[in-house]
């Protein structure tokens, strides 16, 4: 009795085995034909670029790059599998900047660059000392990024383009993700609302959905444009889109004007540093409230250009592609941190 039970024992045991090991084997197998079944749509001419990690988690088309963005043979990917034959390796930092293992660990293939993806200001950033002569390329909203990718641009209209001002009935607004007690934006407003009201929204005040956002927004005649953090060209959607989107005059708080104004021109938005405080600052909106004439003269450049946003994560990794294909130097980056913090700031 005691050797058939002993024998049922080992046959189930075995089952199981056998089982485990069709199924790894079928996830092997499909892992494989996937492989394949990708580098069998690769062109030889073509650039792969590997996308190491989804940006803070969000995943985006992979196969828009020639038909939104006019770019050819550019071919991305995110599996990793193909990390031996990828061209770029872009990793975001945000997303591996607290552990250096979450770093490609296998040896880099010599034809490879490595590039530092962005978007964010030192304020949010960690331990670029990681990153020591690890990477060749910088993908950023800097200009002098060896790849740069602004959050957004003005581009010259063919010919002359109309605009129309929407309707405005009311004075201010801020829209606001995170509320940074003791930043400077945070003490400006406090004090400039003092001598004019400002409808604020979001961060623990009034609600505003994604789908209202911009008819929302295109009531007030002025926004603030204010950003977080100082630091050379990073102007944000916050101006882009929240503001120039909606058909607002923006207030912007940030670098320089001398910075803005190599990305905008200098009638299109309002600077607080050109007053010399926010009293100053709401007692000439409120003048522009009254004057509309001079008020519609921040809209005269809208004649000459038009506002172009969007594209995506997608637009940044495109642009890898474009910037191998123009010019395949190689270089090693001995200091991001050198380069991204102690060379930096505008004082505004």
């Amino acid at each position: 009795m005691m050797k058939t039970k002993l024998a049922f024992f080992f046959i189930v045991l075995l089952l199981v085995v056998v089982v485990f090991i069709l199924m790894k084997s079928d996830v092997s197998l499909l892992g494989t034909k996937s492989h394949k079944s990708e580098m069998s749509t690769l062109r030889e001419d073509e650039i792969i670029v590997l996308v190491w990690v989804w940006p803070f988690g969000d995943h985006f088309p992979l196969n828009t790059c020639l038909v939104e963005f006019g770019i050819s043979g550019c071919h991305l990917t995110a599996d990793r599998s193909l990390y031996g034959i990828a061209n770029a390796v872009v990793m975001h930092h945000v997303d591996i900047m607290y552990d250096p293992k979450s770093l490609p660990q296998e040896p880099r293939p010599r034809f490879q660059h490595w590039v530092w993806f962005n978007m964010e200001p030192p304020l949010i950033i960690k331990n670029l000392h990681l990153l020591d002569n690890l990477f060749n390329r910088t993908l950023t909203f800097r200009q002098d990024s060896d790849i740069f990718s602004p959050y957004g641009q003005i581009v010259p209209s063919k010919q002359p383009q109309s605009f129309t001002i929407p309707a405005k009935s009311k004075l201010v607004s801020w829209v606001l993700s995170k509320w940074y007690p003791g930043a400077r934006r945070t003490e400006y407003y406090k004090e400039l609302k003092k001598y004019i009201p400002i409808d604020i929204y979001g961060a623990k005040h009034k609600k505003l959905s994604w789908n209202d956002f911009h008819a929302t927004i295109s009531q007030y005649k002025f926004y603030l444009a204010f950003e977080n953090s100082v630091h050379k060209d990073y102007i944000t959607e916050k101006l882009w889109s929240n503001a120039f989107g909606s058909g607002t005059v923006p207030v912007v708080l940030g670098t320089s004007r001398k910075n803005y104004e190599r990305f905008v021109p200098g009638d299109a938005f309002i600077h607080v540093n050109d007053f010399p405080s926010p009293k100053e600052l709401a007692a000439y909106l409120l003048e522009l409230d009254k004057d509309d004439e001079k008020y519609r003269k921040y809209f005269n450049w809208r004649l000459h250009y038009q506002v172009k946003v969007g594209g995506g994560w997608q637009r940044s990794y495109c642009k890898v592609c474009e910037s191998l294909r123009s010019g395949p130097h190689y270089q090693v980056i001995p200091s991001i941190s050198k380069w991204f913090l102690n060379n930096s700031v505008f004082i505004s």
